[in-house]
């Protein structure tokens, strides 16, 4: 084993203050691994999403082994690739290149994260009829891995209604299942019908406060998934809490999408119950530091 240190870095605006890196570098200590992971932080540096490109170049010029990819850069970078991994060529999205001799390739672990922190913390969770909150970049990757997961019926809704019937139309295509769209004002009939929800919109985070549907429409035989995990735990999952509901953190998400990033980049498995452990203590240090 080569005694030179990963070289990782994780491209975005506004991601300084991710947790996604000392994360990586926790589990890489525990593993006996040299790891270091940066942010590249676009607000910071003042550059805007168009040169992704050029960031690239620079990380290769660098001695780069991998970048993450955050928003706004998941589409725009797969131009720029010379390799594309078959998942993340459907939701045509990447959030992990790896970069060296065999040029640059494009990863979805967003998609893989959700699939598989929703195995770990939602085994035997009735996927029958499945309502999504959100058909942004988040919810195309949640889509694709709650029919992976076998969901009978997907309900997408999304108050861009465009958005939702495009997203629902390439998920019922590619997965050949009841993919449909649906507007907010529509909740009240789909929910009642449901047997869980899973919100993949910004509504709940420090910076958008709030519920993203009516109280109202819970009940605690209907599971709630959310995959905002700043709070850790959203209004939405303390409000289902209370009804007794069933429901998944959107940690789970953060540390499995983060567990299969560190695979690809080093080749080496690492411990998801560890790396749970990581998250956790570093949610809490930021919330005391805050």
């Amino acid at each position: 084993m080569s005694d030179r240190p990963y070289l990782v870095g994780l491209v975005g605006t506004g991601v300084t203050p991710s947790l996604t890196p000392p994360m990586h570098m926790a589990e890489a200590t525990a593993l006996g691994l040299p790891y270091v992971y940066r942010p590249i932080d676009m607000s910071v540096i003042g550059l805007g999403v168009e040169r992704i490109g050029e960031i690239l170049d620079w990380a290769e010029r660098l001695g780069f082994d991998a970048l993450n990819i955050t928003h706004p850069c998941k589409q725009a970078v797969i131009p720029y690739l010379d390799r594309i991994d078959p998942v993340a060529q459907e939701l045509g999205a990447v959030n992990t290149v790896l970069l060296g001799d065999g040029g640059r390739r494009g990863h979805n672990t967003d998609t893989t994260g959700f699939e598989s922190g929703f195995r770990a913390g939602m085994d035997g969770a009735d996927l029958t009829r499945v309502v999504q909150l959100g058909a942004g970049g988040a919810g195309a990757a949640v889509g694709a891995a709650l029919l992976r997961l076998g969901a009978g019926a997907l309900t997408i809704v999304d108050v861009d209604q465009s958005r939702a019937r495009a997203l629902a139309a390439d998920l019922a295509h590619r997965h050949d299942r009841q993919v449909t769209a649906a507007t907010p004002l529509e909740l009240p009939t789909i929910l009642a019908e449901a047997s869980g929800l899973v919100h993949c919109t910004p509504t709940g985070m420090a910076e958008h406060p709030g519920l993203p549907l009516p109280a109202a429409l819970l009940r605690s035989d209907l599971w709630v998934a959310d995959i905002v995990y700043r709070p850790y735990v959203t209004e939405l999952l303390a409000t289902a809490r209370a009804l007794g509901a069933r429901t998944l953190d959107g940690g789970r998400m953060a540390v499995f999408q983060a567990v299969d990033a560190f695979e690809l980049i080093t080749g080496v498995r690492p411990d998801p119950d560890r790396m749970t452990q990581h998250f956790h203590t570093l949610v809490a240090d930021h919330e005391i530091l805050v």
